[in-house]
């Protein structure tokens, strides 16, 4: 059962975990730091608390921590409870969802494990923004994506914001690199996956004539401004569309994502 502790000291060591999450150069989730998985939020935290994750600590106002009872009540890790003014020194900004926790990260799986389990997997490039990065892992998890691959150029998955956008469902949709790149997408082709590269080129099929196949499809996904490179829509089995209004040619990665998920795998 977790351990509730009072914290009224802004430097108290024992919260060293959660401090300064604004200034870049000390963030314990950034790439080459401590590689802290952060949740933020009771819905974020509860997820972060049910996953393999390896739980140190939760810091919160005593109202959020005490809504985490029950999920603590199995878990032997301390709960910091402080008042939300020192909570925001600590911190380095107010935090409106009022509760925090940190976990160590856990062994990813490998490409190997991630696509012998799906039907559907999202295969992205350069998808470097963290909150388009996040949101598309919550559509994944709501549209029945069975995991994500990441090729060069995006952004860790278990970054702060992007674990936060995704409401926590980075920790649940299992993702991994594809390497090399691009002949990963010729080892997905040779497993029975029919690579599709979602672009606006109007000489595409649509995504919902696509989703008429039956077979296992890797979507391939590129960056938020020039979208895929030349090389990765050269290496995909097929270009497919959204098709939209004149005057309009893009959506948002995550946005589009949604639309083409929800076709191939969640309908």
């Amino acid at each position: 059962m977790a351990q509730r502790i009072s914290i009224d000291k802004v430097n108290d060591p024992r919260v060293d975990d959660f401090r300064d999450l604004s200034t870049a150069d000390r963030r314990p989730d950034r790439p080459g730091g401590r590689g802290l998985v952060i949740a933020e939020g009771t819905v974020v935290v509860r997820r972060l608390l049910a996953s393999d994750y390896p739980v140190r600590a939760v810091l919160g106002v005593p109202r959020r921590v005490e809504e985490l009872a029950p999920d603590l009540a199995g878990v032997d890790v301390p709960a910091y409870t402080t008042s939300a003014e020192v909570m925001a020194e600590i911190v380095g900004f107010h935090l409106n969802r009022g509760v925090l926790a940190v976990a160590d990260r856990a062994p990813q799986p490998r490409a190997e494990d991630v696509v012998a389990r799906s039907r559907v997997v999202a295969v992205l490039e350069g998808v470097g923004d963290h909150e388009n990065l996040g949101a598309l892992f919550r559509n994944a998890a709501a549209l029945g994506v069975g995991g994500v691959l990441l090729g060069p150029g995006c952004s860790d998955p278990l970054y702060r914001r992007s674990v936060r956008v995704s409401m926590g469902n980075v920790l649940r949709v299992p993702f991994a690199p594809l390497e090399p790149w691009p002949a990963g997408l010729t080892w997905l082709r040779e497993n029975g996956f029919r690579v599709a590269a979602l672009t606006p080129r109007a000489d595409s099929m649509t995504v919902r004539e696509l989703a008429g196949d039956a077979g296992k499809v890797a979507l391939l996904l590129g960056s938020e401004g020039p979208g895929l490179t030349a090389e990765a829509l050269a290496a995909a089995d097929v270009a497919v569309r959204i098709p939209m209004a004149e005057g309009v040619d893009s959506l948002n990665v995550a946005t589009a994502a949604a639309v083409a998920f929800y076709e191939l795998a969640g309908r």
